[in-house]
């Protein structure tokens, strides 16, 4: 998991083909003015997903994984805390991967919760089991489905 300021984003393109257009889309878009939904913004390989709902308490927030893709989580507005805990630690699933969502659940509480406060990010690889959308109020964010293994 890595936890960054939109403003350092360069940081991190070196780590994946995809992000350099993940994090040019984060600043050449308005992401305000996009309508909550789904986005391809590289056909299957890169997807924005705008989500402006309201946040859950601890308890409430399942810990989930991913297999076919990196998650990059930038908080746009709201007050956003996000679980994590390696994924090999995470014992107690839900179910199993559903492979049409590409999401298994777990009863596992996190390891640790990181506060992500506007204009920040978090990067979630396939080992990374993640609780997001914990807070207070609504919460306005971009998800960005990186491809772990682009076409």
């Amino acid at each position: 998991m890595i936890l960054s300021a939109l403003s350092q984003s360069e940081r991190y393109t070196a780590l994946h083909p995809l992000f350099q257009y993940a994090f040019d889309y984060m600043r050449d878009t308005d992401l305000f003015a996009l309508a909550p939904g789904r986005y391809q913004v590289l056909g299957d390989d890169l997807i924005a997903i705008i989500e402006q709902v309201p946040a859950k308490t601890k308890e409430m927030a399942k810990l989930e994984a991913h297999r076919r893709y990196i998650d990059i989580q930038l908080v746009l507005e709201g007050d956003e805390t996000m679980g994590w805990k390696p994924l090999a630690d995470c014992l107690n699933p839900v179910s199993e991967h559903s492979d049409e969502r590409d999401i298994r659940f777990f009863h596992d509480a996190p390891a640790s919760y990181v506060p992500v406060p506007p204009d920040h990010f978090c990067i979630f690889y396939p080992e990374d089991a993640h609780a997001p959308l914990i807070g207070t109020g609504i919460v306005r964010k971009v998800i960005f489905k990186v491809a772990v293994n682009p076409a």
